[in-house]
């Protein structure tokens, strides 16, 4: 698992839809819609009902055709729990070196949180394939632009938090890679029927940053 596997995952559907309040008995269904509208990264929080069991079950649905992982990890030893479940991604909301390591120990692409330049490239130096810039409400295209200027070529930048189809495209003018998609695409109660109409519009919201 290297950054540039993420990127070309990034290129398939630069948006990693996710699934914070999941449950186990709904995540198939949710995750065939979202197939189906054209998303290629699921990711499942740890702080949703029962994460590691709905991980298996959509990992085992999805197979190569989505890379599914688990998001808000917050400790090096869930690593391990992940990719026995099928999980090939780690995401964190903060940036913790330990967590990139244990991540990629384990085989798995790892996104960690990060916000300043020093916590970029602490993460890029324990083996980052990515960063996501949380929370993106508290920063700016300005801001992606900037760090992409200092980051090493092809730094990948997910900006994350508030995101949603009416604010992406100056961010994807600014060279942000792809966005990280909470409540926009599921909130916890949201049917597969109401999943599938929000990654729509999400998807037609996709156009070239020049458009």
């Amino acid at each position: 698992m290297t950054a540039m596997e993420m990127k070309a995952w990034l290129a398939r559907c630069p948006l990693v839809a996710i699934l914070r309040g999941v449950r186990p008995e709904e995540v198939e269904a949710i995750g065939d819609v979202l197939l189906d509208a054209g998303f290629a990264i699921i990711e499942v929080p740890l702080n949703s009902p029962d994460p590691i069991e709905s991980i298996r079950r959509l990992a085992a649905r999805c197979g190569d055709r989505a890379l599914v992982g688990a998001g808000t990890v917050l400790d090096p030893a869930d690593c391990a729990r992940i990719a026995a479940a099928g999980g090939r991604l780690v995401v964190t909301p903060h940036a913790d070196p330990e967590v990139v390591r244990a991540a990629k120990a384990a085989g798995m692409f790892a996104v960690p949180g990060f916000m300043t330049p020093g916590e970029a490239f602490a993460l890029l130096r324990a083996g980052a394939d990515g960063l996501k810039l949380f929370p993106a409400e508290a920063a700016s295209p300005a801001v992606v632009k900037a760090l992409l200027a200092v980051l090493p070529a092809g730094t990948a930048i997910l900006p994350v938090g508030g995101i949603e189809a009416g604010n992406m495209a100056p961010w994807r003018a600014a060279g942000a890679a792809g966005f990280g998609i909470g409540s926009a695409i599921y909130k916890p109660g949201d049917s597969a029927a109401t999943v599938a109409d929000k990654a729509r519009r999400l998807m037609q919201a996709l156009t070239p940053p020049s458009a």
